[in-house]
């Protein structure tokens, strides 16, 4: 940079600049090395120099990191791109809400498997939970499944239920389904009093869901005994032996 300084009181060195706005002078160097925040000028000396102005982009800058975006994503921001700020700050917020359920889901997980007596159950358990939460944390998906007034319905049935009760609901499915994985692997008869006490758990659980709607229902039905639209990765969130398990329960 060639410019020099005509009002140099006015105007910060890099160091006394750097201790005023809380960050360090490699990151003051960073920022200028990639043209996001340049020195309003140099002095005779070559030393950097910074003002109000210099001051405010850099507030600016703090606040976008502070919310998640990269360096090459406040430089393209910062620099006026088609793409409204208000747009960018929305795909944002979906992102970090998106991190914020996982995170949510995933002390959640670590909670229901510290609950598991055997440390050898740990490991299944968990796994169990782990895929039972990834389904509720990412299912727009299964929105094609549903009629319109079946979604509406979901929809204020989500916003009349605490987060509270959601969790608990979620630790709910995670402990039945790994109950009912044990179940079926140990070969457990369909009619006994143990599978018909975990199936009326399982219809439970579903009424919690549907809480009585038809429309629900018949779209959770039809996810469940269609894949057309399941993405690739998807799995179900238990196995094959557990599902007939539950099935052959039922019609006892």
């Amino acid at each position: 940079m060639e410019a020099t300084v005509t009002n140099a009181q006015k105007l910060r060195r890099i160091k006394e600049f750097a201790e005023a706005a809380g960050v360090t002078v490699r990151t003051l160097h960073l920022y200028d090395q990639i043209g996001l925040l340049e020195p309003a000028a140099l002095s005779e000396a070559g030393y950097r120099l910074y003002g109000e102005a210099e001051l405010e982009r850099l507030e600016h800058i703090l606040a976008l990191r502070f919310l998640g975006f990269t360096l090459e994503q406040i430089k393209e921001l910062l620099r006026g791109t088609p793409r409204p700020l208000a747009v960018a700050l929305q795909m944002q917020r979906d992102l970090i809400a998106r991190r914020k359920r996982r995170l949510e889901s995933a002390l959640a997980a670590i909670d229901e498997a510290l609950r598991e007596s055997e440390p050898a159950g740990i490991w299944p358990k968990l796994r169990t939970i782990i895929e039972v939460f990834n389904v509720q944390n990412d299912w727009d998906w299964t929105k094609n499944y549903y009629s319109e007034a079946a979604l509406e319905q979901i929809e204020a049935n989500r916003r009349n239920t605490a987060q509270e009760a959601m969790e608990r609901g979620q630790r709910d499915w995670a402990s039945l389904i790994a109950e009912v994985e044990d179940a079926a692997s140990r070969g457990i008869d369909p009619s006994s009093e143990e599978a018909r006490a975990l199936t009326a758990r399982w219809r439970g659980l579903i009424a919690q869901f549907t809480q009585g709607n038809d429309e629900i229902q018949r779209g959770l039905n039809r996810l469940w005994s269609d894949a057309t639209h399941w993405p690739s990765d998807f799995k179900r969130p238990w196995s094959d032996a557990a599902d007939a398990f539950i099935k052959a329960s039922a019609r006892r």
